[in-house]
């Protein structure tokens, strides 16, 4: 892998297909009860710092595997997290709730900051971190306060 990463790129575009279908079927029923302004300009920043450094590698701020079959465990533990995520998108797909909340904001957070780990990323793990925090917060939040 080089400045180029074609496997986070992958992973990306699997993660959003989902999303992207959700959003377009539901324009209306989406909602964001939480109005926390720095919170989700603070999740905004991590989710783009993300698909950022999930896609492109700076050279001297990353790293790359540093143990041997590291990029096996990379692809294999990843691509697990991506079918759980999808799996969890159509088995709630019509569901609400706390625990459609949690897994929806836990699994990409985790692809995020393992992937940031494992390629060692300074950038993708702090955006990661950013992003994992204020995503999961908010995403409780909204579900809560939407009494779900």
């Amino acid at each position: 892998m080089d400045w180029f990463n074609y496997y986070g790129l992958a992973f990306m575009v699997i993660i959003m297909i989902p999303n992207i279908i959700y959003a377009i079927k539901n324009k209306t029923l989406v909602s964001d009860t939480y109005k926390n302004k720095a919170l989700i300009i603070s999740e905004q920043i991590g989710r783009y710092g993300c698909f950022v450094f999930m896609i492109f590698n700076i050279p001297y701020t990353w790293f790359g595997f540093y143990f041997s079959f590291a990029e096996f465990v990379y692809l294999i533990v990843n691509s697990i997290l991506v079918l759980a995520y999808c799996l969890i998108w159509l088995i709630l797909w019509k569901k609400a709730g706390i625990v459609k909340a949690v897994l929806l904001s836990v699994i990409p957070s985790v692809v995020f900051l393992f992937s940031g780990i494992m390629i060692a990323s300074i950038p993708l793990t702090v955006f990661a971190i950013i992003f994992a925090v204020t995503h999961i917060l908010i995403s409780v939040k909204d579900a809560t306060a939407q009494k779900i």
